[in-house]
Parts: structure tokens; C-alpha cells; sequence
């Protein structure tokens, strides 16, 4: 059983992450966001992975910290619970409708970090959510687990389904990357990912 826990603690955030990659898309998380827990458990149910997480920040300051640390957390989590990736499919890719909206996303466990994240929100809040931290949910993942990370919004006019299109076609596109695949070798011609 492929899993593992972090615990996170600055003087910005407090985040312990719990995550089982061969879960039933169980999602048991505290957030200070609605949102965020929202994309949190979107993130389960398409993944397949379950999340356990307690997240606390500094609020007073903004959102970012707790957002991209979270990200980050999650990260950490899923290389520490990969390990040495020895049979993985490495990449997987999805691209996601959510009524008018439309997501790909691309990922390749290379064990280098990059995040290209090309998309447009109209608005700066959706609830209590700081819509420009998205990208840094991101961000923060990459840095925990590098990788190649694409995410390319292509379409949408609710920004509410277009970050639900970013998390749902993320979700299935890490779903395959880290399936078993056919052969159980390390996916690279370097012997190390």
C-alpha cells in the first residue's frame, strides 16, 4: 500500500497531510476555506487517492501561504508514498469538461520541477477563496513532488467550473501517471527518477 504523512510546521502554516494513493476517494480534510476544501475533495473522488489534512495559517496575512503549503504538503506526501516510482506510468494527461468550461492538464514524475499554468479568472474571490493563489496550489505540488506540471485552461466563463475543470482533469491525469504499469522498472533510460 502505497502512502505516507507529512507534518508542516512554519510560522506561516500548520499542515499535517495524510495521503493513500490505492484509497476509494475518501477525503477527510479542515481547512479555513471552503474552497479549498471543495477542490480538495474533488481531488479524491477523481484521483481515487485519499486525503486526511488539517490545515491552519496565518490568514491575517493572506491566503497564499496556507495554499501553496498545502500544495506543497500534498507533494511531499505523494513522493514520499511513491518512493523510487519503480513501475509507475510515470505521465498521464486528461483534459476535463466541466460544462462550459475546459481543462488539460499534463504531467510527467520526472523528478524535475516545472509549472507552465496558462488560464484567465475574472474575478479575485470565489467565496472566501483568493482565485490568484490556484496557481500557487500549484507551484507549491511541483516543489514537493518535482515534476513536469502543464495545466492549460482552455475555455470556461464561471471561474468556479474553471478551477473545478483544473482540479478534476489534475486529479485524473496523476491518477494514470501513478498507476502500476506493465513493467516494474524504473520508467527512465537514466535508472532514476
Amino acid at each position: 500500500m502505497r502512502r505516507a504523512t507529512i507534518r508542516r510546521k512554519t510560522k506561516e502554516s500548520d499542515i499535517m497531510l495524510e495521503l493513500k494513493i490505492e484509497g476509494k476517494g475518501n477525503c477527510d480534510v479542515s481547512a479555513p476555506m471552503g474552497f479549498l476544501i471543495h477542490m480538495l475533495e474533488t481531488l479524491c473522488r477523481h484521483s481515487g487517492f485519499d486525503i486526511s489534512a488539517k490545515i491552519k495559517g496565518d490568514l491575517h496575512v493572506d491566503q497564499h501561504h496556507i495554499v501553496e503549503d498545502t500544495g506543497l504538503c500534498l507533494g511531499l506526501a505523494l513522493s514520499k508514498a511513491l518512493g523510487d516510482k519503480k513501475g509507475i506510468r510515470r505521465a498521464g494527461f486528461f483534459i476535463y469538461p466541466m460544462d462550459e468550461a475546459l481543462a488539460l492538464v499534463a504531467i510527467d514524475l520526472s523528478g524535475r520541477s516545472f509549472l507552465k499554468f496558462s488560464g484567465n479568472f475574472k474575478g479575485k474571490k470565489l467565496g472566501d477563496f483568493e482565485v490568484d493563489t490556484i496557481e500557487d496550489f500549484f507551484a507549491g505540488f511541483v516543489n514537493g513532488c518535482p515534476c513536469a506540471l502543464h495545466i492549460k485552461l482552455l475555455s470556461g466563463r464561471s471561474d468556479h467550473h474553471k478551477i473545478e475543470a483544473v482540479f478534476k482533469a489534475f486529479a485524473r491525469a496523476l491518477n494514470e501517471a501513478c498507476q502500476k504499469g506493465k513493467i516494474d522498472v524504473i520508467p527512465s533510460t537514466k535508472g532514476i527518477l
